[in-house]
Protein backbone atom coordinates (compact mmCIF):
# COMPACT_ATOMS: atom_id res chain seq x y z
CA UNK A 1 0.00 0.00 0.00
CA UNK A 2 1.53 3.35 -0.95
CA UNK A 3 1.97 6.07 1.63
CA UNK A 4 -1.00 8.18 0.51
CA UNK A 5 -3.27 5.15 0.43
CA UNK A 6 -2.06 4.10 3.88
CA UNK A 7 -2.82 7.53 5.25
CA UNK A 8 -6.26 7.50 3.64
CA UNK A 9 -6.96 4.17 5.31
CA UNK A 10 -5.79 5.54 8.63
CA UNK A 11 -8.06 8.54 8.16
CA UNK A 12 -11.03 6.22 7.70
CA UNK A 13 -10.07 4.35 10.86
CA UNK A 14 -9.99 7.39 13.09
CA UNK A 15 -13.03 8.99 14.63
CA UNK A 16 -11.82 12.47 13.80
CA UNK A 17 -13.90 14.43 11.33
CA UNK A 18 -11.22 16.38 9.44
CA UNK A 19 -12.24 19.68 7.92
CA UNK A 20 -9.80 20.49 5.12
CA UNK A 21 -10.92 23.24 2.74
CA UNK A 22 -8.65 23.65 -0.27
CA UNK A 23 -6.44 20.59 0.24
CA UNK A 24 -7.29 17.01 1.07
CA UNK A 25 -6.89 15.76 4.65
CA UNK A 26 -4.86 12.81 3.37
CA UNK A 27 -2.32 15.17 1.82
CA UNK A 28 -1.97 17.10 5.06
CA UNK A 29 -1.56 13.92 7.04
CA UNK A 30 1.03 12.59 4.63
CA UNK A 31 2.98 15.82 4.94
CA UNK A 32 3.02 15.55 8.72
CA UNK A 33 4.18 11.94 8.49
CA UNK A 34 6.93 12.86 6.04
CA UNK A 35 8.19 15.66 8.28
CA UNK A 36 8.13 13.43 11.37
CA UNK A 37 10.08 10.73 9.54
CA UNK A 38 12.68 13.23 8.36
CA UNK A 39 13.12 14.65 11.86
CA UNK A 40 13.45 11.25 13.51
CA UNK A 41 16.23 10.29 11.10
CA UNK A 42 18.28 13.40 11.95
CA UNK A 43 20.24 12.74 15.14
CA UNK A 44 19.58 15.71 17.43
CA UNK A 45 20.98 14.37 20.69
CA UNK A 46 23.32 16.46 22.81
CA UNK A 47 26.37 14.60 21.54
CA UNK A 48 29.09 14.86 18.94
CA UNK A 49 26.69 13.22 16.50
CA UNK A 50 23.76 15.46 17.35
CA UNK A 51 22.82 18.45 15.19
CA UNK A 52 19.61 20.41 15.73
CA UNK A 53 20.74 22.88 13.05
CA UNK A 54 20.33 20.14 10.44
CA UNK A 55 16.78 19.54 11.65
CA UNK A 56 16.02 23.27 11.69
CA UNK A 57 17.35 23.63 8.12
CA UNK A 58 15.16 20.75 6.96
CA UNK A 59 12.09 22.48 8.38
CA UNK A 60 13.21 25.81 6.93
CA UNK A 61 13.28 24.23 3.46
CA UNK A 62 9.76 22.89 3.94
CA UNK A 63 8.39 26.31 4.82
CA UNK A 64 10.24 28.18 2.08
CA UNK A 65 9.10 25.63 -0.51
CA UNK A 66 5.54 26.21 0.69
CA UNK A 67 5.85 29.93 -0.06
CA UNK A 68 6.68 31.47 3.30
CA UNK A 69 8.81 34.60 2.84
CA UNK A 70 12.49 34.16 3.70
CA UNK A 71 12.19 37.21 5.96
CA UNK A 72 9.76 35.28 8.15
CA UNK A 73 11.76 32.05 8.48
CA UNK A 74 14.91 32.09 10.60
CA UNK A 75 17.45 29.47 11.64
CA UNK A 76 19.31 30.90 14.62
CA UNK A 77 22.10 29.49 16.72
CA UNK A 78 24.65 30.83 19.21
CA UNK A 79 27.84 32.11 17.63
CA UNK A 80 29.87 29.43 19.38
CA UNK A 81 27.51 26.51 18.74
CA UNK A 82 26.94 25.83 15.05
CA UNK A 83 25.04 22.58 15.70
CA UNK A 84 22.56 24.10 18.18
CA UNK A 85 20.20 25.67 15.68
CA UNK A 86 16.63 26.80 16.35
CA UNK A 87 13.88 27.51 13.83
CA UNK A 88 11.61 30.53 14.27
CA UNK A 89 8.91 31.12 11.66
CA UNK A 90 6.12 33.70 11.59
CA UNK A 91 2.68 33.35 10.00
CA UNK A 92 1.48 36.90 9.40
CA UNK A 93 -1.92 38.06 10.61
CA UNK A 94 -3.97 41.06 9.60
CA UNK A 95 -3.52 43.02 12.86
CA UNK A 96 0.13 43.58 13.83
CA UNK A 97 -0.93 45.46 16.96
CA UNK A 98 -2.11 42.19 18.52
CA UNK A 99 0.53 40.11 20.28
CA UNK A 100 1.22 36.81 18.54
CA UNK A 101 0.55 33.25 19.67
CA UNK A 102 3.72 31.21 20.13
CA UNK A 103 3.81 27.51 19.26
CA UNK A 104 6.77 25.90 21.02
CA UNK A 105 8.30 22.47 20.54
CA UNK A 106 11.84 21.19 20.92
CA UNK A 107 13.66 19.29 18.19
CA UNK A 108 16.44 17.85 20.34
CA UNK A 109 16.03 14.38 21.86
CA UNK A 110 17.60 12.37 24.65
CA UNK A 111 20.37 9.95 23.74
CA UNK A 112 19.35 6.54 22.41
CA UNK A 113 21.71 3.64 21.78
CA UNK A 114 20.66 1.09 19.14
CA UNK A 115 21.85 -1.77 21.35
CA UNK A 116 19.39 -0.67 24.05
CA UNK A 117 16.40 -1.00 21.72
CA UNK A 118 14.78 -4.13 20.33
CA UNK A 119 17.01 -5.83 17.77
CA UNK A 120 14.67 -5.01 14.88
CA UNK A 121 14.38 -1.31 15.76
CA UNK A 122 16.81 1.58 15.38
CA UNK A 123 16.06 4.73 17.39
CA UNK A 124 17.12 6.95 14.47
CA UNK A 125 15.17 5.09 11.81
CA UNK A 126 11.48 5.95 11.39
CA UNK A 127 9.41 2.78 11.31
CA UNK A 128 5.69 2.06 11.02
CA UNK A 129 4.49 -1.17 12.60
CA UNK A 130 1.27 -2.51 14.13
CA UNK A 131 -0.51 0.82 14.27
CA UNK A 132 2.46 2.74 15.74
CA UNK A 133 5.26 4.97 14.54
CA UNK A 134 8.61 4.13 16.17
CA UNK A 135 11.71 6.28 16.59
CA UNK A 136 13.45 8.55 19.07
CA UNK A 137 11.40 11.70 19.45
CA UNK A 138 8.06 10.50 18.09
CA UNK A 139 6.47 11.40 21.43
CA UNK A 140 9.04 13.85 22.83
CA UNK A 141 8.84 16.20 21.00
CA UNK A 142 9.34 15.80 17.27
CA UNK A 143 5.69 14.84 16.85
CA UNK A 144 4.55 18.35 17.80
CA UNK A 145 7.32 19.98 15.76
CA UNK A 146 6.16 18.03 12.70
CA UNK A 147 2.51 18.88 13.34
CA UNK A 148 3.12 22.60 13.75
CA UNK A 149 5.16 22.72 10.55
CA UNK A 150 2.61 20.72 8.54
CA UNK A 151 -0.27 22.82 9.89
CA UNK A 152 1.52 26.07 8.99
CA UNK A 153 1.73 24.82 5.41
CA UNK A 154 -1.90 23.68 5.44
CA UNK A 155 -3.18 27.02 6.69
CA UNK A 156 -1.16 28.92 4.10
CA UNK A 157 -2.44 26.79 1.24
CA UNK A 158 -5.99 27.29 2.46
CA UNK A 159 -5.52 31.06 2.45
CA UNK A 160 -6.16 31.39 6.17
CA UNK A 161 -5.47 34.91 7.47
CA UNK A 162 -5.42 35.06 11.28
CA UNK A 163 -6.26 38.17 13.25
CA UNK A 164 -2.87 37.98 14.97
CA UNK A 165 0.52 36.60 14.00
CA UNK A 166 1.33 32.98 14.80
CA UNK A 167 4.95 32.17 15.62
CA UNK A 168 6.44 28.68 15.74
CA UNK A 169 9.72 28.14 17.62
CA UNK A 170 11.38 24.72 17.32
CA UNK A 171 14.32 24.68 19.66
CA UNK A 172 17.52 23.00 20.86
CA UNK A 173 18.77 21.55 24.16
CA UNK A 174 15.49 21.20 26.04
CA UNK A 175 16.56 17.72 27.11
CA UNK A 176 19.90 18.99 28.37
CA UNK A 177 22.98 20.59 26.96
CA UNK A 178 24.71 23.94 27.22
CA UNK A 179 22.70 25.97 24.68
CA UNK A 180 19.04 25.84 25.60
CA UNK A 181 17.17 27.25 22.64
CA UNK A 182 14.37 29.07 24.45
CA UNK A 183 16.77 30.76 26.82
CA UNK A 184 18.99 31.74 23.86
CA UNK A 185 16.05 33.18 21.90
CA UNK A 186 14.80 35.15 24.90
CA UNK A 187 18.23 36.60 25.54
CA UNK A 188 19.21 37.43 21.96
CA UNK A 189 16.05 37.42 19.80
CA UNK A 190 13.22 38.22 22.20
CA UNK A 191 11.37 40.27 19.56
CA UNK A 192 10.94 37.18 17.37
CA UNK A 193 9.19 35.05 20.00
CA UNK A 194 7.48 37.60 22.24
CA UNK A 195 3.85 36.54 22.52
CA UNK A 196 0.58 36.94 24.37
CA UNK A 197 0.83 33.27 25.36
CA UNK A 198 2.35 30.03 24.15
CA UNK A 199 1.29 26.46 23.47
CA UNK A 200 3.86 23.83 24.43
CA UNK A 201 4.33 20.20 25.38
CA UNK A 202 3.62 19.06 28.93
CA UNK A 203 -0.07 18.28 28.59
CA UNK A 204 -1.80 15.95 26.16
CA UNK A 205 -4.44 13.30 26.35
CA UNK A 206 -4.50 10.41 28.80
CA UNK A 207 -5.81 7.02 27.69
CA UNK A 208 -6.00 3.55 29.20
CA UNK A 209 -7.06 0.29 27.54
CA UNK A 210 -8.10 2.20 24.42
CA UNK A 211 -10.37 4.60 26.33
CA UNK A 212 -9.68 8.33 26.31
CA UNK A 213 -9.84 9.57 29.91
CA UNK A 214 -8.91 13.25 29.86
CA UNK A 215 -7.34 15.93 27.68
CA UNK A 216 -4.82 17.61 29.97
CA UNK A 217 -3.63 21.22 29.84
CA UNK A 218 -0.37 21.88 31.64
CA UNK A 219 -0.66 25.35 33.16
CA UNK A 220 2.03 25.08 35.83
CA UNK A 221 5.18 23.15 36.59
CA UNK A 222 7.40 22.64 39.56
CA UNK A 223 10.75 24.35 40.00
CA UNK A 224 13.97 22.34 40.03
CA UNK A 225 16.64 22.87 42.69
CA UNK A 226 19.12 20.59 44.41
CA UNK A 227 20.74 21.02 47.82
CA UNK A 228 24.06 19.76 49.15
CA UNK A 229 24.03 17.98 52.49
CA UNK A 230 27.56 18.07 53.91
CA UNK A 231 28.84 16.34 57.05
CA UNK A 232 32.40 16.96 58.26
CA UNK A 233 34.60 15.35 60.91
CA UNK A 234 38.28 15.42 61.97
CA UNK A 235 38.55 11.77 60.92
CA UNK A 236 41.21 9.38 62.14
CA UNK A 237 42.39 5.79 61.79
CA UNK A 238 39.73 3.22 61.01
CA UNK A 239 41.17 0.91 63.66
CA UNK A 240 40.02 3.39 66.31
CA UNK A 241 36.37 4.07 65.40
CA UNK A 242 34.27 6.63 67.22
CA UNK A 243 30.51 7.12 67.30
CA UNK A 244 30.75 10.54 65.66
CA UNK A 245 31.21 9.67 61.99
CA UNK A 246 30.55 11.92 58.96
CA UNK A 247 28.89 9.09 57.03
CA UNK A 248 26.65 8.17 59.97
CA UNK A 249 25.71 11.81 60.53
CA UNK A 250 24.84 12.29 56.88
CA UNK A 251 22.84 9.05 56.85
CA UNK A 252 20.71 10.17 59.78
CA UNK A 253 20.06 13.54 58.17
CA UNK A 254 18.94 11.84 54.96
CA UNK A 255 16.64 9.52 56.88
CA UNK A 256 15.09 12.61 58.46
CA UNK A 257 14.40 13.95 54.95
CA UNK A 258 12.89 10.60 53.98
CA UNK A 259 10.42 10.80 56.83
CA UNK A 260 9.40 14.42 56.28
CA UNK A 261 6.42 15.65 54.25
CA UNK A 262 6.33 19.28 53.20
CA UNK A 263 2.98 20.99 53.83
CA UNK A 264 0.15 20.82 51.32
CA UNK A 265 0.14 23.96 49.15
CA UNK A 266 -2.54 24.11 46.45
CA UNK A 267 -2.82 26.68 43.68
CA UNK A 268 -5.45 27.48 41.05
CA UNK A 269 -4.15 24.77 38.72
CA UNK A 270 -3.86 21.95 41.26
CA UNK A 271 -7.24 22.82 42.76
CA UNK A 272 -8.79 22.51 39.30
CA UNK A 273 -6.90 19.26 38.71
CA UNK A 274 -8.10 17.57 41.90
CA UNK A 275 -11.65 18.92 41.54
CA UNK A 276 -11.84 17.69 37.94
CA UNK A 277 -10.24 14.32 38.70
CA UNK A 278 -12.48 13.39 41.64
CA UNK A 279 -15.34 11.92 39.58
CA UNK A 280 -12.94 10.26 37.12
CA UNK A 281 -11.03 8.51 39.91
CA UNK A 282 -13.97 7.79 42.21
CA UNK A 283 -13.90 5.77 45.41
CA UNK A 284 -11.87 6.72 48.45
CA UNK A 285 -9.22 8.51 46.38
CA UNK A 286 -11.84 10.60 44.57
CA UNK A 287 -13.46 11.55 47.84
CA UNK A 288 -10.05 12.58 49.22
CA UNK A 289 -9.63 14.86 46.21
CA UNK A 290 -12.92 16.61 46.94
CA UNK A 291 -11.99 17.04 50.59
CA UNK A 292 -8.50 18.40 49.92
CA UNK A 293 -9.90 21.07 47.58
CA UNK A 294 -12.43 22.08 50.25
CA UNK A 295 -9.86 21.99 53.06
CA UNK A 296 -6.14 21.79 52.21
CA UNK A 297 -5.46 21.16 55.92
CA UNK A 298 -7.44 17.89 55.87
CA UNK A 299 -4.65 15.57 57.06
CA UNK A 300 -6.59 12.37 56.41
CA UNK A 301 -7.35 13.38 52.81
CA UNK A 302 -3.71 14.34 52.28
CA UNK A 303 -2.56 11.00 53.67
CA UNK A 304 -4.82 9.10 51.26
CA UNK A 305 -3.66 11.11 48.26
CA UNK A 306 -0.03 10.78 49.31
CA UNK A 307 -0.21 7.03 48.78
CA UNK A 308 -0.08 7.80 45.03
CA UNK A 309 3.27 9.29 43.99
CA UNK A 310 1.70 11.41 41.25
CA UNK A 311 -0.91 12.94 43.52
CA UNK A 312 1.58 13.38 46.36
CA UNK A 313 3.90 15.34 44.07
CA UNK A 314 1.08 17.68 43.12
CA UNK A 315 0.17 18.35 46.74
CA UNK A 316 3.52 19.57 47.99
CA UNK A 317 7.18 20.26 47.40
CA UNK A 318 9.14 17.01 47.37
CA UNK A 319 12.82 16.31 48.07
CA UNK A 320 14.76 13.09 47.58
CA UNK A 321 18.38 11.99 47.92
CA UNK A 322 19.87 11.21 44.51
CA UNK A 323 23.68 11.22 44.79
CA UNK A 324 26.07 10.17 47.56
CA UNK A 325 29.81 10.35 48.19
CA UNK A 326 32.03 10.23 51.23
CA UNK A 327 35.32 9.23 52.76
CA UNK A 328 38.80 9.27 51.29
CA UNK A 329 40.41 5.92 52.11
CA UNK A 330 39.42 2.39 53.08
CA UNK A 331 41.41 2.57 56.31
CA UNK A 332 40.47 6.09 57.42
CA UNK A 333 37.50 7.54 59.25
CA UNK A 334 35.62 9.80 56.83
CA UNK A 335 36.36 13.49 57.11
CA UNK A 336 33.61 14.46 54.67
CA UNK A 337 30.39 12.91 53.44
CA UNK A 338 28.08 14.63 51.01
CA UNK A 339 24.76 13.95 49.37
CA UNK A 340 22.72 15.64 46.68
CA UNK A 341 19.06 16.10 47.59
CA UNK A 342 16.95 17.00 44.57
CA UNK A 343 13.82 19.04 45.24
CA UNK A 344 10.86 19.79 43.02
CA UNK A 345 9.37 22.98 44.43
CA UNK A 346 5.82 24.16 44.03
CA UNK A 347 5.71 27.32 41.89
CA UNK A 348 5.03 29.59 44.87
CA UNK A 349 7.39 27.89 47.32
CA UNK A 350 10.36 30.06 48.30
CA UNK A 351 13.63 28.11 47.88
CA UNK A 352 14.97 29.78 51.02
CA UNK A 353 12.10 28.29 53.02
CA UNK A 354 12.85 24.84 51.58
CA UNK A 355 16.51 25.16 52.56
CA UNK A 356 15.54 26.30 56.05
CA UNK A 357 13.25 23.30 56.52
CA UNK A 358 15.94 20.92 55.30
CA UNK A 359 18.51 22.55 57.53
CA UNK A 360 16.20 22.11 60.52
CA UNK A 361 16.01 18.38 59.72
CA UNK A 362 19.79 18.11 59.36
CA UNK A 363 20.75 20.36 62.29
CA UNK A 364 20.58 17.72 65.05
CA UNK A 365 23.21 15.72 63.16
CA UNK A 366 25.51 18.70 62.51
CA UNK A 367 25.01 18.48 58.76
CA UNK A 368 25.09 21.67 56.67
CA UNK A 369 22.62 22.29 53.85
CA UNK A 370 23.33 24.62 50.94
CA UNK A 371 21.55 25.29 47.66
CA UNK A 372 23.16 24.21 44.39
CA UNK A 373 22.49 27.23 42.23
CA UNK A 374 19.09 28.88 42.03
CA UNK A 375 15.61 27.79 40.99
CA UNK A 376 14.13 29.32 37.85
CA UNK A 377 10.87 31.08 38.79
CA UNK A 378 7.88 29.61 36.97
CA UNK A 379 4.59 31.19 38.03
CA UNK A 380 1.42 29.26 37.09
CA UNK A 381 -0.32 30.42 33.94
CA UNK A 382 -3.82 31.80 34.53
CA UNK A 383 -6.72 29.56 33.56
CA UNK A 384 -8.24 32.17 31.28
CA UNK A 385 -11.43 31.51 29.28
CA UNK A 386 -9.67 32.92 26.18
CA UNK A 387 -7.50 29.79 26.13
CA UNK A 388 -9.52 27.15 27.98
CA UNK A 389 -12.87 27.64 26.27
CA UNK A 390 -11.59 26.80 22.75
CA UNK A 391 -9.71 23.79 24.17
CA UNK A 392 -12.88 22.56 25.87
CA UNK A 393 -15.06 23.18 22.81
CA UNK A 394 -12.75 21.40 20.37
CA UNK A 395 -12.30 18.53 22.80
CA UNK A 396 -16.09 18.12 22.95
CA UNK A 397 -16.29 18.18 19.15
CA UNK A 398 -13.62 15.56 18.66
CA UNK A 399 -14.07 13.37 21.75
CA UNK A 400 -17.52 13.87 23.30
CA UNK A 401 -17.53 13.24 27.04
CA UNK A 402 -13.76 13.56 27.52
CA UNK A 403 -13.06 16.25 30.15
CA UNK A 404 -10.35 18.89 29.97
CA UNK A 405 -8.11 18.85 33.06
CA UNK A 406 -5.66 21.60 34.05
CA UNK A 407 -2.49 20.00 35.41
CA UNK A 408 0.79 20.96 37.05
CA UNK A 409 3.81 19.04 35.78
CA UNK A 410 6.00 17.55 38.47
CA UNK A 411 8.93 17.72 36.05
CA UNK A 412 10.06 20.65 33.94
CA UNK A 413 9.75 21.91 30.35
CA UNK A 414 11.07 24.95 28.54
CA UNK A 415 7.81 26.64 29.42
CA UNK A 416 9.41 27.74 32.67
CA UNK A 417 11.69 30.20 30.80
CA UNK A 418 8.70 31.81 29.12
CA UNK A 419 6.63 31.96 32.30
CA UNK A 420 9.55 33.62 34.08
CA UNK A 421 9.49 36.33 31.40
CA UNK A 422 5.76 36.93 31.74
CA UNK A 423 4.55 34.81 28.81
CA UNK A 424 1.84 32.36 29.96
CA UNK A 425 2.31 28.82 28.68
CA UNK A 426 -0.27 26.07 28.15
CA UNK A 427 0.89 22.52 27.51
CA UNK A 428 -1.74 21.02 25.23
CA UNK A 429 -1.58 18.80 22.15
CA UNK A 430 -4.65 16.61 21.79
CA UNK A 431 -2.23 13.71 21.34
CA UNK A 432 -3.35 10.87 23.58
CA UNK A 433 -0.91 8.47 25.17
CA UNK A 434 -1.43 5.23 27.04
CA UNK A 435 -0.92 5.84 30.76
CA UNK A 436 0.51 2.32 31.12
CA UNK A 437 2.85 2.48 28.11
CA UNK A 438 5.10 5.48 28.66
CA UNK A 439 8.16 5.20 26.42
CA UNK A 440 9.43 8.76 26.06
CA UNK A 441 13.16 8.79 26.92
CA UNK A 442 13.07 5.02 26.96
CA UNK A 443 13.31 1.89 24.88
CA UNK A 444 11.30 1.53 21.66
CA UNK A 445 9.69 4.98 21.83
CA UNK A 446 6.46 4.96 19.87
CA UNK A 447 3.24 6.84 19.16
CA UNK A 448 -0.08 5.39 18.08
CA UNK A 449 -0.65 6.50 14.49
CA UNK A 450 -4.27 7.52 14.90
CA UNK A 451 -3.37 9.58 17.98
CA UNK A 452 -0.72 11.45 16.00
CA UNK A 453 -3.24 12.46 13.34
CA UNK A 454 -5.91 13.31 15.88
CA UNK A 455 -3.40 15.62 17.54
CA UNK A 456 -2.62 17.20 14.19
CA UNK A 457 -6.28 18.01 13.62
CA UNK A 458 -6.83 19.16 17.21
CA UNK A 459 -3.92 21.60 17.06
CA UNK A 460 -5.00 22.81 13.61
CA UNK A 461 -8.44 23.70 14.94
CA UNK A 462 -7.14 25.09 18.22
CA UNK A 463 -4.52 27.39 16.70
CA UNK A 464 -7.04 28.77 14.22
CA UNK A 465 -9.56 29.36 17.00
CA UNK A 466 -7.02 31.12 19.22
CA UNK A 467 -5.64 33.23 16.36
CA UNK A 468 -9.04 34.26 15.01
CA UNK A 469 -9.59 35.35 11.42
CA UNK A 470 -10.57 33.49 8.28
CA UNK A 471 -10.06 33.84 4.53
CA UNK A 472 -8.12 36.54 2.68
Amino acid sequence: MCCTAAVTAMLAATTTALTAQNTSPAEDMQRARSILAELVEINTTNSERGDTTAAARALERRLLDAGFPAADVHVLMPADAATKGNLVARYRGRNPSLKPILLLAHIDVVEALPEDWSVDLNPFEFLERGGYYYGRGVTDDKDEAAIYTANFIRMRREGFVPDRDIVVALTADEEGGPRNGVRFLLEEHRELIDAAFALNEGGGGMARDGEKISNNVQAAEKKFLSYYFTATNPGGHSSLPVKKNAIYDLSQALLAVQGYDFPVMLNEVTEAFFAGSADLVGGEMGEAMRRIVTDPDDAAAAATLSEDTGYNSRLRTTCVATLLEGGHAQNALPQTAQANVNCRLLPSHDPADVRARLQALAEPFEVEVSARGTATPSPPSPLTPEVLEPIERITREMWPGVPVLPVMSTGATDGLYLRREGIPVYGVSGIFGDMDDRRAHGRDERIRIEHFYEGQEFLYRLVKALAGGGGP
